[in-house]
């Protein structure tokens, strides 16, 4: 009997992933025919068969996507950190930090004060604040990919996804511990450090060997096989560690792409193998969406969105200005940057532990928040890609 009801159980997991990749095909033309990004086409269509839609999903679909998002957005960290190259730095670093730098200090100051000005607690204003900092790298580098446009916008707006949640993760350990009522300034901030910091020294540990031992079994380019292997043991050491498993791939990437002579591209692979798990990332975060939070909180949840996509709108601009990219990307960077989704929800979750009293709205806002963004934000950034990549063809 048990035995019968465990063959079971496998059967419904193995017929469900496969109706999912055959769904998440369907949605990938349907993002072609519709010239939509397939981001938001898998994302609606996760939310259309999740408990939320038609409840199609066996109830075990929800226990499947945090570990599944840990191999995914590795595999993503990994092929931005590639993007850290000392050749693309020192092209396009100058924008890269200015404007990364703008959009979370920007982005902090403008909610917080926006959220304060219409009536919020302003200790909960300045951790929404901090919160929406908090990009959807998944989704951008999706797009990017998807859009096949390669130039120095999409260059430069690949960097700043790799770096920007590390901004942000640091200005939201500021503003926890401003508000924070009971250990002050010393427990968020050495948690970010040791977060980001043991991040960092293990994307070393990692990378530096990978650097020089991947790739020698075939000359050229490295082999799926120690791809894998490599990104699945940063996810796991992360996890283990409790340090940042974006971050962790993050420098492992950028350490392989700087220091692998020996190969024309780190992990190159990578991108032939992480559709996947992408498909079945993004489809599982769509069956996830609660549409009820986006009624929980009404005009608080309006204002939230629409600060945010200001305070992106104002400081892309200023980042552009200050980076001295050229005038035909300046208005790119805002609509580029909406997307929001895993790393915000993590900051309010810190948020909600830290003080419970405040747990519900920072939760519920930021989740319907998440929502929005999901959704409306990949077109944005394609929208920002063609936009560009149509300035600057010349007239024919």
């Amino acid at each position: 009997m048990a035995r019968g009801k465990a063959l079971m159980d496998h059967g419904v997991l193995i017929t469900t992933l496969g109706v999912l990749f055959l769904a998440g095909l369907l949605a990938d033309q349907l993002g072609h025919a519709t010239r939509l990004p397939r981001v938001t086409m898998l994302l609606l269509l996760g939310f259309l068969v999740g408990q939320s839609g038609l409840g199609l999903l066996p109830d075990t679909s929800a226990d499947w996507f945090e570990p599944l998002s840990f191999i995914a957005l590795t595999m993503v960290a990994f092929l931005l950190g590639g993007e850290l190259t000392r050749e693309n730095l020192t092209q396009h670093g100058r924008a890269i930090f200015a404007i990364s730098l703008s959009v979370v200090i920007g982005t902090t100051i403008i909610v917080s004060a926006g959220l304060a000005l219409v009536g919020l607690d302003p200790g909960i204003a300045l951790l929404l604040g901090a919160i929406a900092t908090a990009t959807a790298p998944a989704a951008i580098a999706d797009v990017i990919r998807q859009s096949g446009i390669k130039n120095g916008f999409s260059e430069t707006l690949s960097g700043i996804v790799a770096i920007d949640d590390i901004w942000g993760l640091m200005i939201f350990s500021l503003c926890l511990a401003l508000v924070h009522p009971f250990d002050g300034w010393t427990e968020p901030v050495m948690a970010v450090v040791v977060d980001i910091g043991g991040a960092m020294l293990l994307g070393c540990v990692i990378g530096l060997p990978a650097a020089y031992l991947t790739g020698r079994l075939k000359p050229g380019e490295p082999l799926q096989t120690e791809a894998i292997g490599v990104v699945f043991v940063t996810a796991g050491v992360s996890i283990w560690l409790e340090v940042s498993f974006l971050v962790a791939g993050m420098t492992a990437g950028a350490v392989i792409a700087n220091l692998a002579q020996h190969h024309e591209r780190a992990f190159h692979e990578i991108e032939y193998i992480e559709w996947p798990f992408i498909l079945l990332f993004f489809l599982l975060a769509g069956a996830s969406l609660e549409l009820s939070a986006l009624q929980s909180l009404g005009w608080m949840t309006a204002a939230y969105v629409g600060l945010r996509i200001l305070s992106r709108l104002i400081a892309g601009e200023i980042g552009a200005r200050l980076g001295r990219v050229p005038m035909i990307e300046r208005h790119a960077y805002g609509p580029a940057l909406l997307p929001q989704a895993g790393v915000a929800v993590g900051m309010a979750l810190v948020a909600a532990e830290a003080i419970p009293e405040w747990g519900a709205t920072i939760m519920s806002l930021t989740v319907a928040a998440t929502v929005v963004f999901e959704v409306l934000g990949p077109p944005a950034a394609l929208w920002a890609l063609r936009r560009v990549d149509a300035a600057s063809k010349p007239k024919g």
